[in-house]
């Protein structure tokens, strides 16, 4: 084969397996002990002229989100070969926020996101492949699949398992979520529900395998890509199941629906830098506000854009944010759960409200090889008879009231605070401080926490967790007793999407860093001030200055292993809280 015949598709695998025999001899009898393992391994002579592509899924047997990936890395991969692209597939690890939630754990879930882009680009490089089919799924591995992607810049795409299914409460028809289970151990330890519910909402939350169902982490990274433009329209938020827990067909369908888009990519020689620029980034915050997502929505993009070389601040989703209303009518704080956005036709008539409003860019290209404006070209705006997506023009809530980057005395360099369309123009009141989660959580359970106080946590971020674990439990727990409006919850961690009330993470500087929150105290005066975007402490600079200089950081949490390596190498969280 010469190198004019040489499919263009082919533009590094040769170096795996030599280039043909008609067009460098050489070079082809070098690789006969690599081609002599391929055989082995199931290759044919047709193989050796094809493009190969690496295919990764995140799992896990007894995680929901990420179990069925084993099935669907098959489908995939089946899909590849009928395209005549051999895939080299294999697995990542995952973690399970929800499982984790509250333990020693869930200090593992953010670790995880970088891991799982080393693993993906380890293999990819490894193995040469000309692009990259990745699966997403828990939160965490959604930016995880896309960053290698990015980071290389290679031919790639990636697609979303699907969401779960609403619990629903036997009694009360209530739509449940993951989130549900959560509040009701503060709605316990307060008395207000027996044992009984406690039991009934815990075996009825989560009734099959996908990504939990709110408007959570999963589903804000899902609908994020797919705004940005690196995954297929209408693939963000479909059902991951059937009734009976099998894979749902709209599922299967789009395993072989990305196969072919990922051939075209690789015949237009598409690659993700073409696709993840700025513009690209601005749409994924615009939906982001738009649907009420996760504040970790806020992370992930930070660290996406790192990897695709682009100058995205995290000051940029304030003034993005200040043009967005809020339309989604989603849980944790709204009705609705993503698979009822689906039913009502899913991203895509998001996307076109937005895009008819002028909040969105639509001369982006995506992995159609199309543009957003001709992805949208033909989809309606939601229907009137609906209420799970508001109109833009009635929204919910008007711009500026879901996710706000506040800095002040108490987070000189950032944080995010997330309002989910509740007005709270300005708080004021006195700090209860605990230095990790455990106490916090028990700090609301006890009765310990007033109203009227802020609850600050610290000690839990990237560094000092190590692995900056989220908060789910004791805000969950704080919203379960009533407080949900009464008392903020302010960290140097994070918050699962399934948090809502007053929540305030991200604080940076972190505690182990040395920032003014390793020095509050309880009873000190915190104030939140949304209208100039402050978080203060209201401490006489000399004081907290003098308080500072006496602070020593606390002896490592981990001594070795991977989260000592973290702890030691990640950036902070204004930063996307990278290892790269």
């Amino acid at each position: 084969m010469s190198v004019e015949c040489r499919p263009k598709t082919k533009s590094r695998s040769w170096e795996l397996m030599g280039k043909a025999k008609g067009e460098d001899m050489a070079d082809w009898a070098s690789r006969c002990g690599n081609r002599s393992q391929l055989w082995a391994a199931g290759y044919t002579e047709a193989d050796f002229d094809k493009p190969t592509a690496t295919v990764v899924a995140p799992y896990m047997s007894k995680h929901m989100c990420n179990q069925k990936c084993v099935d669907l890395i098959k489908l995939a991969s089946e899909a590849l070969e009928e395209a005549d692209i051999v895939p080299f597939a294999s697995h990542t690890p995952v973690v399970s926020d929800g499982q984790t939630m509250g333990t020693d754990g869930m200090r593992m879930s953010l670790v995880s996101r970088d891991l799982i882009a080393d693993c993906v680009e380890l293999m990819h490089n490894a193995f040469r492949t000309d692009a990259i089919f990745t699966f997403g799924g828990c939160d965490k591995t959604n930016p995880g699949a896309l960053m290698p992607i990015a980071r290389t810049n290679s031919i790639g795409i990636t697609l979303y398992p699907g969401t779960a299914r609403s619990g629903i409460h036997p009694k009360t028809g209530v739509k449940l979520t993951p989130g549900s289970a959560y509040e009701a151990v503060g709605a316990y330890s307060a008395g207000l529900i027996d044992v009984e519910e406690l039991i009934t909402t815990e075996k009825h939350s989560c009734p099959g395998s996908g990504s939990c169902s709110g408007m959570f982490t999963a589903n804000t990274m899902s609908t994020c890509i797919e705004a940005l433009g690196m995954a297929l329209p209408n693939t963000s938020t479909c059902y991951a199941v059937t009734a009976d827990n099998e894979v749902y067909p709209e599922v299967a369908a789009n395993c072989k629906k990305t196969a072919l888009a990922l051939k075209n990519l690789m015949e237009k020689q598409i690659r993700a830098r073409d696709i993840m620029t700025k513009d690209a980034f601005r749409n994924a915050i615009v939906v982001m506000m738009a649907l009420a997502g996760s504040t970790n929505g806020v992370l992930h993009l930070l660290a996406l854009a790192r990897e695709a070389e682009v100058d995205l601040q995290i000051e940029e989703f304030n003034e993005i944010a200040s043009k967005v209303p809020l339309i989604g009518n989603l849980k944790p704080c709204g009705d609705y759960n993503v698979v009822d956005l689906h039913e009502v036709g899913g991203l895509p008539v998001v996307m076109k409200a937005l895009l008819e409003a002028g909040l969105l860019v639509g001369d982006c290209l995506t992995v159609t090889g199309k543009t957003v404006a001709e992805n949208l070209k033909d989809v309606p705006i939601p229907a009137k008879d609906q209420d799970v997506i508001f109109a833009v023009d009635s929204p919910i809530a008007p711009p500026g009231n879901h996710i706000s980057i506040l800095t002040g005395s108490l987070a000189p360099e950032g944080s995010v605070i997330k309002l989910s369309g509740k007005s709270l123009p300005h708080w004021k009141g006195r700090a209860r401080v605990c230095d990790n989660e455990k106490d916090a959580l028990l700090c609301v359970t006890n009765g310990t926490l007033q109203a009227g106080e802020a609850l600050v946590i610290r000690y839990e971020g990237p560094s000092g967790g190590p692995g900056m674990p989220e908060m789910l439990s004791p805000g969950a727990a704080l919203v379960g007793r009533g407080l949900a409006v009464e008392c903020p919850l302010i960290t140097d961690g994070r918050f699962s999407g399934a948090s809502h009330g007053i929540m305030i993470g991200h604080v940076v500087p972190e505690a182990a860093k040395g920032g003014p929150i390793a020095v509050v105290k309880t009873g000190d005066e915190i104030e939140i001030d949304l209208v100039h975007k402050k978080l203060n402490l209201n401490v006489p600079a000399d004081e907290v200055a003098a308080r500072l200089k006496q602070w020593t950081p606390p002896p490592p949490r981990v001594g070795r292993g991977i989260l000592s390596r973290y702890a030691k190498t990640v950036s902070s969280a204004s930063l996307g809280a990278c290892t790269e």
